[in-house]
């Protein structure tokens, strides 16, 4: 592999078959989330691509809380050979979309999942915290390929590479940049003259409460979701079932941070929830802290690449977590980044086209839906809420979220490639 004068680089993600590369591609990932550590995992499973994860934070820490791991991002896990890690602390859900009147704690709808699950999409559907997800992917990424402590400056393209530029006043050198580094990307105004993220209206509070402390209700392996005027809650166990991941929403008021690390007053969540059922209640009583951050909005991009620069997740398509999609959308792109390197190596450029060709459209969809589900999980009480409680007695979750759910990233990518 060839140096330049200011060190080894390194490249992006790839697994999907080898092709005869003619070259190595070098390429540096910005930012760590699920998206960009799967990417340089990828990647470094292809003898011909190496990869490195320029991460800004100094060091590993457990960032965020639970999320959902849905059958399209679990079979990617699978592919990767890190499922067997990821379930000796993921929760498998027993029960989803167990939809709760905010007043009386009313079970409006749920659907068994578990075995039903499995034999409709292949997988479980897990609820993990977001550390837990990132050390089984991370687990198949060499130490190496790691760069933590590295905050990126800028981007200068050369003639067949583009240098980055550290705030240190490092240099590296790659053939392909792929931005995986969120809503306030860095590498994205080298790839789209998009405006800035806006305040959406909306904030988030998220919790972890011990399960021993917690109502026995919340303890069961189902992903609740309260709804009512202008605000809804969602809780599940994580961590192997010892923590209750709390996740509430609700009107941001004057709020405007946008961080998960800001902390909120615990007095304001329970306020914000005055009046909701007993049950809900007690278990916000169980919380001790909280974070609180502001949601942010942006329209969809209009282009993810520019030459040999990509974006990936957030930086690409941040969207509400309304459809709990945000992390398997960003491991999705990273399996046809990977894909798309590994058929064209000889061409980064042509190939990160074919990657946006390819999960533009899906992903786009889904940032409209997360969108769109705001204003039905927070109806005031009314015509329109009783119109939407109504309806779920005949909801087909299964049916209305097969699109997401049956999806197999890699075999897409490969019919596409397939089919030229």
């Amino acid at each position: 592999m060839a140096r330049t004068r200011q060190g080894r680089s390194r490249s992006a993600y790839s697994r999907l078959p080898k092709s005869s590369c003619r070259r190595k591609l070098r390429n540096g990932t910005r930012a760590e989330a699920p998206g960009d550590s799967t990417t340089g995992q990828h990647d470094g499973r292809d003898q011909q691509i190496e990869a490195t994860v320029y991460e800004q934070a100094p060091a590993r820490t457990d960032v965020g809380a639970g999320l959902v791991v849905s059958p399209n991002a679990v079979r990617l896990l699978r592919g990767l050979g890190q499922l067997d890690r990821f379930r000796e602390r993921a929760v498998p859900l027993q029960v989803g979309w167990e939809f709760r009147r905010w007043e009386d704690g009313r079970v409006l709808f749920s659907q068994n999942l578990g075995e039903a699950c499995e034999r409709r999409f292949g997988e479980h559907s897990y609820v993990a915290h977001r550390a837990d997800l990132l050390a089984a992917v991370r687990a198949a990424v060499p130490e190496a390929a790691l760069r933590l402590g590295t905050r990126l400056a800028g981007l200068r393209r050369l003639d067949e590479a583009v240098e980055l530029t550290f705030t240190d006043g490092t240099r590296e050198v790659a053939h392909v940049v792929v931005g995986a580094d969120g809503v306030h990307t860095t590498v994205g105004r080298y790839v789209t003259e998009a405006g800035s993220p806006r305040f959406s209206g909306i904030c988030a509070w998220r919790c972890l409460v011990p399960a021993e402390n917690a109502p026995e209700f919340a303890r069961h392996p189902v992903q609740t979701l309260w709804l009512g005027p202008e605000r809804h809650l969602v809780h599940y166990p994580i961590s192997a079932g010892t923590q209750i991941n709390i996740v509430a929403f609700g009107p941001a008021y004057d709020w405007t941070t946008e961080s998960w690390s800001t902390e909120g007053r615990i007095e304001d969540l329970r306020a914000e929830f005055a009046g909701w059922a007993d049950d809900l209640r007690a278990l916000l009583a169980a919380a001790e802290r909280t974070g609180r951050w502001a949601l942010l909005d942006r329209d969809p991009l209009p282009r993810w690449t520019n030459g040999p620069v990509a974006l990936l997740g957030d930086a690409a398509h941040p969207m509400f977590p309304f459809f709990a999609q945000g992390a398997a959308q960003a491991m999705e792109d990273a399996a046809v980044l990977a894909a798309c390197l590994a058929d064209q190596p000889e061409d980064p450029s042509a190939a990160l086209r074919r990657y946006e060709d390819i999960r533009h459209p899906r992903a786009t969809r889904v940032q409209r839906m997360s969108r769109g589900r705001a204003e039905s999980n927070h109806l005031p009480d009314g015509p329109a809420q009783q119109a939407r409680d109504a309806s779920f007695s005949s909801a087909d979750p299964f049916a209305q979220s097969g699109w997401i759910y049956g999806h197999d990233a890699e075999r897409s990518v490969r019919e596409a490639l397939a089919a030229g």
